[in-house]
């Protein structure tokens, strides 16, 4: 399984790609096509007009990684934002939508539930109350 760290941030291509292409072209692609740094660090994942396949490229300290996985049957299950029409090129998900797209599992009905986040220090002792 191929799992993506936090820190970084994962873009999914909205068109249709090629899958013949390598490096080169897809890092040319994300610059070009994309509008993004292919050398920043970021993770950028590329399906086919199938669906059925699908290359990940993403840059490290010294060079690029390329994942490929092929579906033997069945289609990803793509993210609905990557279905709206008038979207930009790319979509950004969180490592948990990619894990489920990479499983197979359908992220269109997916809930989200609100996560605890702890209110800043400084802006906490501002909205207190006057005693």
């Amino acid at each position: 399984m191929l799992s993506f760290e936090t820190g970084r941030r994962i873009f999914v291509a909205r068109a249709a790609t090629d899958m013949r292409k390598s490096f080169n072209t897809l890092a040319a692609l994300v610059e070009h096509q994309l509008g993004h740094d292919p050398y920043a660090g970021d993770v950028f994942v590329f399906i086919g007009r199938k669906r059925n396949r699908m290359k990940v490229l993403v840059w490290d300290a010294s060079g690029f990684w390329l994942c490929a996985k092929r579906l033997e049957e069945g289609t990803f299950a793509v993210p609905k934002p990557l279905l709206d029409a008038g979207a930009k090129d790319t979509v950004q998900v969180s490592p948990g939508e990619m894990a489920l797209v990479l499983e197979g599992i359908s992220v269109h009905r997916a809930t989200y539930h609100r996560h605890y986040h702890r209110p800043d220090s400084k802006q906490a002792t501002a909205e207190a109350p006057a005693q």
